[in-house]
C-alpha cells in the first residue's frame, strides 16, 4: 500500500481492543478485534493486511443482490 495514507483507530472495550484501519483515499474501513493487552503493532499489522485485501476486492463489481443464496 505504497503512496496511500491509512488511518488507524484503537478503542478498548472491556477485555478486547478494536482496531480500525481506514484508507483515506477510498474511505474503506476494516475492523479487527484482539485482547485488550495485545500489542498495538500486531493489531495494526493485521488490520493493514485486511485493508489491503478489501481494497483488492473493491476493484471487482459488487455481487448481485440476493436473499443469501449460495450458488
Amino acid at each position: 500500500m505504497k503512496d496511500r495514507e491509512v488511518l488507524f483507530e484503537f478503542t478498548v472495550v472491556g477485555d478486547y481492543m478494536r482496531a480500525a484501519a481506514i484508507d483515506s483515499e477510498s474511505g474503506i474501513e476494516v475492523v479487527v478485534l484482539g485482547p485488550a493487552n495485545a500489542p498495538r503493532e500486531g493489531l495494526e499489522a493485521l488490520a493493514l493486511r485486511k485493508l489491503e485485501r478489501a481494497l483488492q476486492g473493491s476493484q471487482s463489481p459488487p455481487p448481485p443482490p440476493g436473499k443469501g443464496t449460495i450458488v
